[in-house]
């Protein structure tokens, strides 16, 4: 069974539900680390909640907030996390190929509901080329 971790703040639960019900019927297990309410709340809590699981356990995960860019600066201040904000399928194949990202970051107020499910299938099922990106990606780890 694959596993994906999700999260989202008040401005990305609609999309965040969409996306959950879409990943479930491709046969992940969902971990959701909040919010479930369109009530205004801090995304810094749910980027760090999901970043601890993606690292414990090394598994993707799918952050959303209103534009995706709160979202990605809260969770590349992770060590393990390499989060990148994707508003098209060729963002999501390249930060695959290149940057071995290992979390999404979507804007729920930028990027349609068609899109956005484009974009996460793009991201999940691309890999990494490794070869020379992961020259770069240790140099990032250094």
């Amino acid at each position: 069974m694959k596993s994906i971790h999700m999260a989202c703040d008040h401005a990305g639960i609609e999309l965040k539900e969409t996306l959950r019900a879409h990943l479930e019927k491709m046969g992940y297990t969902v971990t959701d680390h909040g919010t479930h309410s369109k009530e205004s709340c801090d995304y810094p809590v749910f980027a760090h909640a999901l970043c601890h699981a993606v690292e414990a356990e090394g598994v993707p995960g799918i952050l959303i907030c209103g534009t995706g860019i709160g979202m990605s600066i809260a969770a590349n201040r992770h060590k393990g996390i390499r989060a990148a904000l994707c508003t098209t399928e060729l963002h999501a194949r390249f930060t695959r190929l290149h940057n071995n990202a290992n979390v999404l970051c979507l804007g729920a107020r930028v990027t349609g509901v068609e899109l956005a499910l484009a974009i996460v299938d793009t991201f999940l099922s691309t890999g990494f080329e490794g070869g020379r990106h992961q020259r770069r990606i240790d140099l990032l780890n250094a």
